[in-house]
């Protein structure tokens, strides 16, 4: 299968920002890996694709709101991977389609628009199957969760040294998370910021995709979501805005922004102790900052 992203994952150190609390920090820039494909989606999309093409199937069908950008990475995918795609998405059809779904349309997903209570039992509807084949047609899940996704993910692990003493990310599905506890060495604290609210199930969802040994080696953080999944605050647009002046790095609303403002508030209140090396994993997503009024953001 041809490999879509680049050889070297660029990261950035934010050198003295932080100096007046002793610690380091450095940035894994996955959100340049690909213009469509970014951050951790193809990590996640890569072994479902692996295991798709071995099965000979032809069509991939996944499921996602109006802005996924799972959605859209998997269409960019599989535009490229010459495989059909199949999208089912959250809610009726909208007059007007958002931007990502615009997007999705010229990468030729096929578009399987679902009404909620359906949506939530990840149901195909029956359409579908009027369309497409079933026995050539292979499902990954929502947000890319599964083994699979975790076992592609873990391979961000190998983009960065084994020096830092934490390594930090932003957790939907929880499966980029579970990737990289796969991947830590010993001396290594793995920190989820939680974008969604009131999702205490997060952490038996990644339990799920570890072995016994590692489950519960790591610590997720609830009180960073501003409100719950794509909710945002002033307070969020105005730290976004900030941290861009400040590091020229773009964040997005979803996730990014509310796990960087998570680090920040961290390290100003201690809780990342002196003398920490920190690893921020940046894993894209920010085409979904489209969904803002013009102006809203500076980047």
């Amino acid at each position: 299968m041809q490999q879509l992203i680049i050889d070297t994952i660029r990261i950035y150190s934010l050198k003295n920002m932080y100096q007046p609390y002793n610690v380091e920090v450095d940035i894994l820039r996955l959100d340049e890996i690909h213009p469509v494909i970014s951050g951790n989606k193809w990590f996640k999309l890569k072994e479902y694709l692996h295991e798709a093409e071995r099965e000979g199937k032809k069509n991939i069908l996944t499921f996602g709101g109006a802005w996924s950008n799972h959605i859209l990475a998997t269409a960019a995918a599989c535009n490229l991977t010459n495989f059909n795609s199949i999208g089912i998405v959250r809610g009726e059809k909208a007059q007007n389609l958002s931007a990502t779904l615009e997007d999705v349309l010229k990468l030729k997903m096929k578009l399987f628009f679902t009404e909620r209570s359906s949506y939530a039992q990840k149901k195909v509807p029956e359409e579908v199957w009027h369309q497409y084949k079933q026995e050539e047609t292979y499902i990954i899940p929502e947000g890319g969760y599964g083994l699979a996704g975790c076992s592609g993910a873990y391979d961000i692990g190998n983009y960065y040294s084994k020096k830092y003493s934490h390594v930090i990310t932003a957790c939907g599905t929880g499966t980029t998370f579970a990737g990289l506890v796969k991947a830590a060495t010993n001396n290594e604290k793995l920190i989820g910021i939680s974008v969604l609210k009131n999702h205490l199930g997060l952490t038996t969802d990644i339990n799920q995709l570890l072995p016994l040994y590692l489950q519960n080696q790591f610590t997720i953080m609830n009180d960073f979501h501003f409100g719950g999944y794509a909710k945002i605050t002033k307070e969020l647009i105005s730290f976004m805005n900030s941290y861009y002046l400040q590091t020229s790095i773009p964040t997005d609303i979803v996730y990014t922004g509310k796990m960087f403002y998570a680090v920040d508030q961290l390290i100003k209140i201690n809780h990342l102790p002196a003398n920490s090396q920190i690893l921020i994993i940046h894993t894209g997503g920010l085409q979904g900052n489209r969904s803002l009024p013009k102006g809203t953001l500076i980047f």
